[in-house]
């Protein structure tokens, strides 16, 4: 005798998580682009497998594969769950919010983006802004962004995207910090060398992409290769060093893109003074989806962005010519 069929409808999650490793036959891919943990994506596609009563995954060392019942799935689940979207979108519209969503990296949303936003929505009140953190480049045409802003080389950008200004690295630290240097508690910030007497806040990336934004690239750039530090602390993300730092527990290499608010209040110092800069070939970009450049809100949203922009090249020092297009076509 057969078993009787479930009957019970599907959750949406479990089924998004299996859209989403489906189409880009990655575990890891697809929690980076839920902005979910791998554990979490692995638990939802059990559940959902369970629910199902079949396997949709074959799952090897290094690659994930879909069985015949997975792609039957995915048929039926990848039109369904856009169709669920636009219907999302249409409500939200019709309610009379105006909605923009924007795609950037967590360190860059706290320390540059959210700060700004109140001056924004003093100004827009009606306007709602939705921010999604991910260190992955998303991908701006799915249909659920308007704005990403992104950090990267220019050929990583995207078609369109605009610059906004380039990054400029300083040793920073605490007031305290230094001032209990100079009376002598540790070696005094005067040159390089005396870093070895110092905790340094570096971020905990071993990706060769990343190597050009640690203290070992700028301390061998300083003439000090081999150098190392009383102690290292190593932190995931850009915004725990700033924390760290402004704590007075160590020093951080700070993005001044990201700090310049923090130099100019004096929560910040750098202790070498212009002289411990270091321009890298990084630079943070605008771009704007398709869709959303037809939308008056998003285009008013990209405007304010790249005039808070000129604000932050000119506390940089940075030519202001205003921003230019990355390689490709401009924007729609």
């Amino acid at each position: 005798m057969n078993a009787p069929s479930r009957q019970r409808p599907l959750s949406v999650g479990p089924l998004r998580a299996f859209e989403a490793v489906a189409r880009r036959l990655s575990f890891r891919a697809a929690a980076e682009e839920l902005h979910l943990t791998q554990s979490a994506i692995s638990r939802q596609i059990q559940s959902l497998e369970e629910e199902v009563g079949a396997v949709l995954f074959l799952r090897g060392t290094r690659h994930v594969e879909l069985t015949a019942d997975g792609a039957l799935l995915l048929r039926a689940a990848a039109p369904a769950l856009a169709q669920l979207d636009n219907g999302v979108r249409q409500i939200r519209q019709s309610r009379g919010r105006r909605v923009v969503s924007v795609t950037t990296f967590a360190s860059f949303s706290s320390l540059w983006l959210i700060p700004r936003l109140e001056a924004y929505q003093r100004l827009h009140p009606d306007i709602d802004i939705r921010v999604s953190a991910s260190d992955a480049i998303v991908d701006l045409e799915d249909g659920e962004l308007d704005v990403a802003l992104r950090y990267c080389a220019a050929e990583r950008a995207g078609a369109g995207s605009l610059r906004l200004f380039g990054e400029v690295l300083t040793p920073a630290a605490s007031p305290w910090l230094v001032e209990q240097a100079a009376r002598g508690d540790s070696a005094p910030l005067r040159h390089a060398a005396d870093l070895a007497q110092h905790a340094l806040a570096e971020e905990d990336d071993y990706r060769p992409s990343a190597q050009v934004l640690s203290w070992r690239h700028w301390l061998a750039v300083h003439g000090q290769p081999g150098l190392q530090p009383r102690r290292w602390m190593y932190l995931n993300f850009t915004y725990q060093q700033v924390q760290a730092a402004i704590a007075g527990q160590a020093l951080t290499l700070a993005r001044m893109a990201l700090v310049a608010e923090s130099l100019a209040r004096g929560e910040l110092v750098e202790p070498f003074g212009p002289a411990g800069r270091l321009s890298v070939p990084l630079v943070y970009w605008l771009a704007v989806s398709r869709a959303g450049a037809q939308r008056p809100e998003v285009r008013q949203f990209a405007d304010w962005v790249l005039s808070q922009a000129a604000e932050t090249r000119r506390a940089l020092g940075e030519a202001d010519e205003g921003p230019a297009a990355a390689a490709g076509r401009p924007a729609a």
